[in-house]
């Protein structure tokens, strides 16, 4: 009986995917996963398909599945056994799964992550931080410490995106670090000081603070 209903389940999904053509959009997925979390669906065959067809599969097998997990730890678990990133976008629609998370437990899984070979699992180990996660001072240190020269793209450009999320939140701690400690190239600190620019959330007078470091960080080009 269960294996039927197993069955059927996957079937029925199956039929819901292949209906939603290819001009479908990400509305039509989200009113699929809002069924799917009502029912409790198990979509976890569609594991094997997530890098496959990304669009439709991988946001369904996160979010189905991630939404039934109401623990952090056990959601952060099911990221760390399926880590399955090969672009930005559906690897930082994440970090909403783990903002509840305790410090140091995010902080482990991200030791391992920025020193991973695979770009956007290095990408993980730093977006995972921009939520309430960065926001205690006591950890400031631990989260520099995790920030090292990337040559790939959608790293160093998280590493600049975390850099200016720090920002908003320690400007005085993170100019005096920019101007005493930090040995990062210009692909990120330039980029970092550009983003802090472009923050609404960050006052003209470290803007300007910021901005003066530039020179000195065009050096470490």
């Amino acid at each position: 009986m269960y294996i039927q209903k197993e069955k059927m389940n996957k079937e029925r999904i199956r039929e819901d995917l292949k209906a939603l053509g290819v001009g479908y959009k990400t509305k039509d997925v989200d009113r699929l996963i809002h069924r799917y979390v009502k029912e409790k669906a198990d979509v976890s065959f569609l594991r094997k398909d997530v890098l496959k067809e990304k669009e439709k599969y991988h946001r369904i097998y996160f979010y189905v599945s991630l939404l039934q997990i109401e623990d952090a730890n056990a959601r952060m678990e099911f990221i760390d056994r399926n880590l399955l990133f090969s672009d930005w976008w559906h690897t930082d629609q994440l970090i909403r799964f783990v903002c509840d998370l305790d410090f140091e437990t995010a902080y482990g899984y991200a030791q391992k992550y920025v020193l991973h070979s695979d770009p956007f699992i290095r990408r993980w180990g730093y977006v995972l931080f921009i939520s309430k996660l960065c926001r205690e001072k006591e950890n400031l240190a631990k989260i520099l410490g995790l920030l090292h020269n990337d040559e790939e793209y959608y790293v160093y450009m998280a590493e600049a995106w975390l850099l200016c999320e720090l920002a908003v939140f320690f400007p005085e701690e993170i100019r005096n670090w920019f101007e005493k400690e930090n040995d990062l190239n210009y692909d990120i600190s330039g980029r970092a000081i550009q983003k802090i620019q472009d923050s609404f959330r960050i006052s003209d007078a470290y803007k300007q603070a910021f901005k003066a470091q530039r020179e000195k960080c065009r050096e470490r080009r």
